[in-house]
């Protein structure tokens, strides 16, 4: 017994330690699981691959640590970090010393999550997730389904399988406590059903390896309310009681640590390996063809001039109606459109008197062609594509009824002569 003595209260006395650090650092602690039922559930003991990825609660702990007597000194630690260095970065556990070292990319991408979440009545909901890496949709999650289904072969990025499957357990605790929460809030608040919740949040990694991260709800397509530093903020128009929704949820600091670590450190973690998994694709480039026709004349005197520019990636692309260097107002862009390749397809028209036509341009500007634009220019006389169709067809179909007519004439000719 006396054994044991000791040890449990050297034990005590951490603890006690630990509660004062994280006193004097006005953090809570957050070690313990919060239960289903608050809007997001705390991660056991979440293993990230970095020290920037720890758990509100270790974190909490490492603070701690800080204050012990043994924690090593900063001169001792940096002499032997020089040599240890070359073989640190190249080992896959600390990602975040690889993030640091390692050069920035070259282009910037945003990662973006959406749930959408509808309620029917007290018995019917349907929640679903989908997220995205620029233009990339990389996840889907449906209502039906209990796992984030991967769209891509490197969507795990550099996490682990372990990593992930605990990750999933986060969100499914969540997904069940967010329906739950939602009904309360309907039974206290006496709002009506249906209703309609969406929200999108995410981080986009900015330079010197620092990120930025965001968090929006809107209430039947009205925006209400986002997380900023560690709060939640109703909109400056939103409803009352979206007021007093946030002072409810923003005594839940569980919750609000949680929601700030998942945006500030796991999915900065995340975006900088599917960087590295997805990098083939990522920086895939294709060039776009481009042709001009007329569409039909908006009004008598006037000409409708098309341009169409097809098969480029990535998406973003910049297409204008110019004369000379100048751009013409009134030039009108259609959606980009998906075509079935995993390409893009995008229309862009002007409207122009016709004896003004002449000396117009169209210029396309994209990715894949570096400095070397696309310029097409228009020609006065030319015919649109679909006249054209038109007249060959009429073309063909008058040489097939001559042909008809010298063949029937012939025959019926030497009928005659034989007669």
């Amino acid at each position: 017994m006396s054994g044991t003595g000791a040890p449990g209260q050297r034990a005590a006395r951490g603890r006690r330690e630990g509660k004062a650090a994280d006193a004097r650092g006005g953090r809570a602690q957050t070690d313990t699981p919060r239960k289903a039922g608050s809007l997001t559930h705390q991660p056991e003991n979440l293993l990230l691959p970095a020290s920037s990825c720890l758990a509100p609660g270790d974190r909490a702990r490492l603070r701690a640590s800080r204050h012990h007597p043994f924690f090593p000194n900063l001169a001792v630690c940096l002499f032997p970090l020089l040599f240890l260095l070359p073989s640190v970065l190249s080992l896959p556990c600390p990602r975040f010393l690889r993030s640091v070292f390692s050069p920035e990319p070259q282009t910037s991408y945003s990662f973006r999550g959406l749930q959408i979440s509808s309620f029917a009545n007290r018995s019917w909901t349907r929640t679903d997730f989908l997220a995205w890496l620029g233009e990339l949709q990389l996840y889907t999650w449906r209502n039906e389904s209990d796992t984030v289904g991967f769209l891509k072969p490197w969507s795990q990025g550099t996490f682990s399988e372990q990593q992930w499957e605990q990750l999933q357990h986060t969100f499914q605790v969540y997904r069940s406590s967010f329906t739950g929460d939602v009904w309360e809030f309907v039974k206290i608040l006496h709002l009506d059903y249906p209703l309609e919740i969406q929200g999108s949040a995410g981080c986009k990694l900015l330079p010197r390896n620092t990120s930025e991260s965001f968090l929006h709800a809107a209430f039947q397509g009205r925006y209400v309310l986002s997380f900023q530093g560690m709060s939640w903020v109703p909109a400056p128009d939103a409803p009352p009681w979206i007021e007093e929704l946030c002072k409810v949820i923003n005594g839940d600091q569980g919750t609000k640590e949680t929601v700030h670590w998942l945006l500030h450190d796991v999915c900065p973690e995340l975006v900088r390996g599917l960087l590295q998994t997805g990098k083939s694709e990522l920086e895939k480039q294709v060039k776009p063809e481009a042709w001009l026709s007329s569409g039909p004349p908006p009004q008598p005197g006037r000409l409708r001039l098309v341009c169409h520019v097809s098969g480029f990636y990535p998406k973003p692309v910049r297409v204008t109606w110019v004369r000379g260097e100048q751009e013409e107002p009134g030039t009108q862009q259609g959606d980009v459109m998906p075509n079935a390749d995993s390409t893009w397809y995008l229309r862009v028209t002007l409207d122009v008197e016709a004896a003004e036509a002449a000396g117009l341009s169209c210029r396309v500007k994209h990715s894949s062609l570096g400095d070397q634009d696309i310029v097409l220019y228009w020609d006065g006389n030319r015919f649109s594509t679909g006249l054209i169709v038109v007249l060959v067809i009429l073309v063909v179909f008058i040489l097939l009824v001559v042909g008809g007519l010298v063949f029937w004439f012939r025959k019926h000719c030497h009928y005659q002569d034989i007669s």
